[in-house]
């Protein structure tokens, strides 16, 4: 690809609003221009660097004998009627009708279209298991789009699903997805953390999601010290003592102006975890009652997966009123015909909590006597610091970007779908289902924010858009041939290159070279050939490392360093590839 040729220049400044690293440099390099909140256009180099990344995925794909197919962006609602997700998935997913006035929508995911095809084909347990992908648009009309490809509303997926006999089965394939995706990003050279994780409103009982650690991300990550509990905080867990003390008789005290855990704790002088708290909301036009420890916070994750919906809203105070609660001063106790959820915190004896009446609360209140919750369930939201489930050492709290993610379905779709098989004795059984999803872009974005300097982006070269970079210096004719042949000769060898051809000043084009980030450099100048021959310079090595090749020597020199740089991600993978769990 010649650089004059190229509609797109790079940028001296990143615009207003980019709020990454990342984000900066992709969009002051010429990989990617903004269309709208959460949409982008990839430009020459961010669609060549893309399609890196899915070259990769291809490959692991099917070396676990997962092939590709293709399924609508534009799906009919009917499916998702099936399944009871139209109702249940939130604003994010985009509805539309078409001219007949029938439901459609943007898929936000596959899993619907993924059975029906399946439920449709398969008959015979001969017939399983399999897996297929595909590398297909989606949309997610996300609320707080950010950090560019980090998070957008119309991104690009690698999502592939699994069809199994039978839980053994489907955790076979699960292994196997599980080294795959290791291999991926190690390929990548992005080192990740694999932490337990939530199947979200896709409905999963096994989540594991691979993550990298950056102050940036938006996932919060809870290690034990020895690494023996990696878990997102969406679905962490810690200990919990409950005291083994008598229940003591509730009465009710005043507490003037006391609406808050902290008030009342101080004004009664006992620890907030002698206190009750208390939380309203609206599910579905419906009052939720929520009650934890005065000394917890409330898992909305956990809170929304237990309650099977994906919009949860804080509760009005008419509505919390008109249940006979009283804001800042609310507990469950005498309240009918109001759905209580309560965090297993709860059970802890002689807990203090509202009166429901303005300035009183009342003491010795205990679940199970003095009111009752319709379920009781591990709510809390787990922070550093608080204790690991397996050894009690503190959790240790940090940041993360989710880059891929391998979870069970088990029969959330295929048992709505009706995707069965029968065995050998013609009974029927449900398809048990696994899914797997890798977002392209986010990958180049994160990607981007683990391999970059002060000067710009040093890709690794199994996702740079060129192999090769070539800077021709000066409008000597005899430079611009040399540079010219070398470029033909790359070309004609197979090796992606960038050719600066641009009449511009030796500064300018240095600049573009170490902010575009392509692994290998190749400078054509006067002074060069004056030394015998071109300049060759690794991008992540330092800048005094070059070394002048004769020119008949030059491909065999960047096919040597290819190579080696190429082998050393396959190190990298193969490392990766033998720490996958075999459990």
């Amino acid at each position: 690809m010649r650089m004059s040729k190229l509609f797109v220049s790079t940028l001296r400044d990143a615009p207003a609003g980019t709020d990454t690293v990342s984000a900066q440099l992709l969009t002051r390099a010429g990989y990617q221009r903004q269309l709208g909140s959460g949409i982008y256009s990839l430009l020459p180099f961010g669609e060549r660097s893309a399609r890196r990344i899915e070259q990769v995925l291809r490959e692991e794909m099917e070396a676990i004998d997962c092939y590709e197919l293709s399924m609508p962006f534009v799906q009919p609602s009917d499916l998702w009627k099936e399944t009871a997700r139209w109702d249940r998935v939130g604003p994010e997913m985009i509805r539309l009708q078409d001219r007949s006035e029938r439901d459609m929508v943007l898929a936000p995911t596959h899993e619907e279209v993924a059975t029906d095809l399946v439920r449709r084909s398969v008959q015979s347990y001969r017939e399983l298991p399999f897996s297929f992908f595909q590398i297909q648009t989606k949309f997610r009309d996300e609320p707080r789009p950010r950090g560019g490809l980090l998070r957008c509303r119309e991104f690009t997926m690698k999502d592939a699903y699994s069809f199994s006999l039978d839980r053994d089965d489907f955790l076979r394939i699960y292994r196997e997805f599980h080294r795959a995706y290791l291999r991926i990003f190690a390929r990548f050279d992005l080192p990740v953390v694999v932490v337990e994780a939530s199947g979200g409103y896709m409905g999963s009982d096994i989540s594991l999601q691979f993550t990298y650690e950056s102050e940036i991300g938006e996932d919060t990550l809870l290690i034990s010290p020895n690494g023996n509990y990696s878990v997102n905080a969406e679905v962490a867990t810690t200990t919990l003592e409950i005291p083994d003390e008598e229940l003591l008789e509730m009465e009710e005290v005043a507490t003037p102006d006391c609406k808050t855990i902290e008030d009342v704790a101080q004004f009664l002088d006992v620890p907030t975890s002698r206190t009750l708290k208390a939380m309203f909301f609206n599910v579905r036009d419906e009052l939720v009652f929520v009650t934890i420890r005065g000394d917890r916070e409330v898992s909305e994750e956990k809170l929304s997966e237990l309650l099977s919906t994906d919009v949860l809203e804080f509760a009005d105070a008419d509505l919390i009123r008109a249940s006979g609660a009283v804001p800042g001063y609310a507990s469950p106790v005498g309240l009918t015909g109001v759905k209580v959820v309560a965090d297993e915190s709860a059970r802890t004896p002689n807990l203090v909590a509202g009166a429901n009446k303005v300035d009183y609360h009342l003491l010795n209140v205990n679940l199970g006597r003095d009111y009752e919750a319709d379920v009781v369930a591990d709510i809390t939201q787990v922070r550093g610091g608080m204790p690991s489930p397996v050894d009690g050492a503190p959790l240790v709290e940090s940041r993360g970007i989710e880059v891929g993610n391998i979870f069970s379905l088990g029969t959330t779709y295929s048992g709505p779908l009706n995707a069965t098989y029968l065995d050998d004795e013609d009974r029927e059984h449900t398809i048990i289902m696994g899914s797997y999803g890798i977002g392209v872009g986010r990958n180049l974005a994160t990607i981007a924010e683990h391999h970059h300097d002060d000067a710009g982006l040093k890709w690794p070269l199994s996702v740079a858009p060129f192999d090769v970079h070539i800077v021709a210096l000066g409008n000597d004719e005899a430079i611009q041939n040399e540079a010219d042949n070398l470029y033909d000769a790359l070309m004609a060898g197979g090796i992606d290159t960038l050719y600066d051809d641009r009449a511009a000043s030796p500064g300018v084009k240095f600049a573009d070279a170490d902010l575009i980030g392509v692994p290998i450099r190749i400078t054509v100048s006067s002074r060069s050939l004056q030394a015998g021959g071109a300049e060759i310079k690794r991008r992540d090595q330092d800048r005094d490392a070059s070394v002048i090749v004769a020119l008949d020597g030059v491909i065999e020199h960047v096919q040597t360093e290819r190579q080696a740089l190429l082998g050393n991600l396959e190190s990298l993978a193969k490392e990766a590839e033998a720490r996958t769990p075999t459990d």
